[in-house]
């Protein structure tokens, strides 16, 4: 039988609140140790990507979600240095007051959009971040 290689499947959480805040951690490792990051992770074996989504969003910030909107799929084969991933990007909401980095964040902080400019941002999260902005000004 025929081998093909196949992307892994990701999920990122964009936690945001009435304010339009939202959170991002300080990665602890490589790629990109140090940069900020949408929360987010690789769908274990088994996990619907729901699932997924939750787990890691209290895996890496210590809060429970609510996943609230589908908003897009990013599958760029270049967009992380370990092999070729696809995400799936939810938005979601959650207690802000809960935030506690663990698991592969080094810190974890509040942002509004207007924050986003001045910071490195991981893999391609900037876009990721402009198109929910853009998906947020349109609604």
């Amino acid at each position: 039988m025929t081998q093909y290689k196949k992307p892994s499947l990701t999920v990122d959480i964009i936690i945001i609140n009435e304010n339009n805040e939202l959170i991002l951690i300080k990665r602890k490792n490589e790629p990109f140790k140090n940069h900020w990051a949408i929360p987010g992770g690789f769908v274990d074996y088994g996990e619907t990507v729901e699932n997924a989504t939750i787990r890691e969003a209290k895996e890496e910030t210590g809060i429970n979600i609510k996943i609230k909107k589908l908003l897009g799929v990013y599958s760029d084969s270049d967009r992380d240095p370990r092999g070729h991933t696809v995400t799936i990007v939810y938005l979601a909401n959650g207690d802000f007051n809960e935030l506690t980095p663990s698991s592969d964040a080094k810190d974890g902080k509040i942002y509004s959009f207007d924050d986003l400019s001045s910071l490195k941002l991981a893999f391609d999260h900037r876009k990721i971040l402009k198109d929910t902005l853009n998906y947020i000004n349109s609604n």
